[in-house]
C-alpha cells in the first residue's frame, strides 16, 4: 500500500516551555522523528510515497491539523494516489474519523502503526495474545458513534420503552468480554513463566538480559555470543518474541541469555501493559545489556528512552549502576579516528564495551566484563570427591571455574576450583546430604 507520512510539531507556548523547565536537554529532532516513522513503516512493506513536517500552532479538537494543511495533503494524496496516512501523533478517535473523511483515505496514527507491526512480527502463542489484548485495547476507544441506527431492539413494554442494546454497545461488549478471556489466558502465561523462573533458579545460572532501543543490534549480538540463528535485520523490530538460551562463557561460566522485544519512543501504554509479562524476564536478570547503536545520532535520546521504560517497569535507578552495562554497539560504522576515540573511552568508564556485534570486535572484552561481574568474589579451594560422590562432577564442571583435576589411585577426584560464595554453599550442601542430585531442566 502507498502510503503518505505526517510528522505533527506542536509549537510550545511559553507557559508550556517554561513547565518543561526540568524535561531532558536533549530531544529528537524532527527530521529524526520523521525518518523513524518512514523506517516503521518500510517494517511493514509499505511503500512510503513522501514525508512531511508540519508545524501545528494551534491544536484543532476535530482534525489536529488546521484546513489549509489537510487540504494540501489532500491534494498529495490523489498526486502519488496513496490510500493510507500515517500520523506520528495520538489521535482522538474523532480526529481520526474526521481526517479519514476529509482525505477519503485510511488514516492511523502512531499507536496504530506499532500495533500493526507488532501483530506481523509475533509468531509465538504468547506474543500473539499480548498483541491481540493490546490491539482490543486500542480499539475499544476507537469506537464512535458511527452506527446508532443499528438499535437492536426496544425495551421496556409497549411505546414507553427506550432504545435496547446499540450497535456500540454490544460490541463494545464484546471487545470487553475478549479482552478479559485474553487477560485470564496472559495470567496463565504469567504463572507458567513464574514456574520457569522457580527452575531455573533451582540450578543458579545467572540471567544476562539484552535491552537496548529497535534497532540497537541485540539480535545481532545475541547470535554473535550465542551462535543462535535469531532473526536480524536491519530493520525496526525484526524481532519480537523473546529468546532464551544457555552458554558458556569463555571461562567457564554457565549463563543464561535473555533477547527481549526492542524498545522505542512514546511506546503505547497498552503495550507496555499488554508485553510486562515478557518484559518481567529483564526484571529477574542479575545483568542487564543495554545495547546502544553508537553510529545513530540519536543515541543519546534512545538511551533516555529506554532508561525511562526500564524505570516504569521496576529497575531502580540506583541499582542499574550494579546490573547494567552499557554496550556501545555497532563501532564498524565509526570513522576509524571516531571509533578509536570511542573505544578509549569505553575502556577508560566504569560498566561500558565498546563493540561491533556484526565483525565481532570487543565482543571477547563484553564476556570477560559480564563473567567478572557475575562472579563476584571467587574463592580458590580444592575439593576430594570419593567415588561414591563423583555424580558431583557435572554439576561441578557447570557451575565452578576447575583449575586443576587429578585422578587418584583409589578412584576418588581431587579438584582444584574457583567459586562464589553461593556456589560454595550449594556444593557443601550436595557434598553433605549424600543424596544423588537429580537432573534439573532450566
Amino acid at each position: 500500500m502507498r502510503a503518505l507520512v505526517v510528522v505533527p510539531v506542536l509549537k510550545k507556548t511559553g507557559r508550556q516551555a517554561s513547565a518543561d523547565i526540568t524535561a531532558p536537554t536533549t530531544t529528537r529532532s524532527d527530521e529524526s522523528r520523521l525518518e523513524e516513522t518512514i523506517g516503521l513503516a518500510l517494517a511493514i512493506d509499505l511503500t512510503v510515497v513522501q514525508g512531511l513536517i508540519v508545524p501545528v500552532a494551534q491544536p484543532k479538537p476535530g482534525t489536529l491539523l488546521g484546513t489549509g494543511k489537510i487540504e494540501e495533503i489532500g491534494h498529495l494524496l490523489n498526486e502519488h494516489n496513496a490510500g493510507l496516512v500515517i500520523v506520528d501523533h495520538p489521535l482522538t478517535p474523532v480526529q481520526q474519523r474526521n481526517l479519514e473523511k476529509e482525505w477519503n483515505a485510511k488514516v492511523i496514527d502512531r499507536t496504530g502503526l506499532i500495533l500493526e507491526i507488532f501483530g506481523r512480527r509475533a509468531s509465538t502463542k504468547e506474543g500473539t495474545l499480548q498483541v491481540e489484548l493490546a490491539h482490543l485495547n486500542y480499539q475499544k476507544g476507537r469506537l464512535v458513534r458511527s452506527w446508532t441506527h443499528l438499535e437492536r431492539q426496544r425495551g421496556g413494554a409497549g411505546f414507553l420503552g427506550g432504545p435496547g442494546e446499540t450497535q456500540i454497545e454490544a460490541d463494545r461488549r464484546l471487545l470487553q468480554e475478549k479482552i478479559l478471556r485474553l487477560e485470564k489466558e496472559l495470567e496463565q502465561v504469567r504463572r507458567t513463566r513464574q514456574l520457569h523462573r522457580a527452575k531455573r533458579k533451582k540450578v543458579p545460572h545467572p540471567i544476562v538480559a539484552l535491552v537496548g532501543y529497535t534497532n540497537a543490534g541485540k539480535s545481532t549480538l545475541f547470535n554473535r555470543i550465542t551462535g543462535a540463528g535469531v532473526l536480524a535485520e536491519d530493520m525496526l523490530f525484526a524481532t519480537l518474541d523473546p529468546t532464551l538460551r544457555r552458554m558458556k562463557l569463555p571461562q567457564g561460566r554457565t549463563v543464561i541469555l535473555s533477547d527481549t522485544v526492542g524498545f522505542i519512543s512514546d511506546l503505547p501504554t497498552h503495550l507496555v501493559a499488554a508485553f510486562r509479562a515478557t518484559l518481567e524476564e529483564v526484571l529477574e536478570a542479575d545483568l542487564i545489556l543495554h545495547v546502544r547503536d553508537l553510529s545513530d545520532p540519536d543515541n543519546q535520546v534512545q538511551a533516555s528512552d529506554v532508561l525511562r521504560i526500564l524505570a516504569d517497569l521496576g529497575v531502580d535507578e540506583k541499582e542499574s549502576a550494579d546490573r547494567i552495562i552499557e554496550v556501545w554497539n555497532k563501532i564498524d560504522k565509526l570513522e576509524p579516528e571516531a571509533r578509536e576515540a570511542l573505544v578509549q573511552k569505553a575502556a577508560a568508564s566504569e560498566n561500558t564495551a565498546a563493540v561491533s556485534a556484526f565483525t565481532g570486535e570487543g565482543v571477547d572484552k563484553l564476556l570477560g566484563e559480564i563473567n567478572t561481574r557475575l562472579s563476584g568474589v571467587m574463592t580458590e579451594t580444592t575439593v576430594v570427591l570419593t567415588s561414591d560422590k563423583l555424580q558431583l562432577l557435572p554439576w561441578i564442571y557447570e557451575h565452578t571455574i576447575v583449575d586443576e583435576r587429578n585422578d587418584l589411585e583409589d578412584g576418588s577426584v581431587s579438584l582444584d576450583l574457583r567459586l562464589t560464595a553461593a556456589e560454595s554453599v550449594e556444593l557443601d550442601r550436595r557434598l553433605g546430604n549424600g543424596v544423588k542430585p537429580q537432573p534439573e531442566d532450566w
